[in-house]
């Protein structure tokens, strides 16, 4: 019976990925450092901590990140 505890338990805990605690954020600004300033203000108001996934340079910068809590 505990060996059936332990494998649902781990089953799970398996299914609850640390990306389902994660948040994506993507912002559009005219550099690469205001872009960066509106996701670390996004972050800073969720109390999380910020990585950039992606950023784009056309005629604007588009960036995204992930927030992790």
């Amino acid at each position: 019976m505990k060996t059936i505890k332990n494998f649902v338990a781990v089953t799970a805990l398996s299914l609850l990925s640390m990306s389902a605690l994660a948040q994506s954020i993507s912002v559009t600004s005219t550099t690469l450092d205001e872009a960066e300033a509106k996701i670390a203000a996004k972050a800073a108001e969720q109390g999380a901590h910020y990585s950039i996934t992606s950023a784009i340079v056309n005629n604007r910068v588009h960036m995204t990140a992930k927030l992790d809590k």
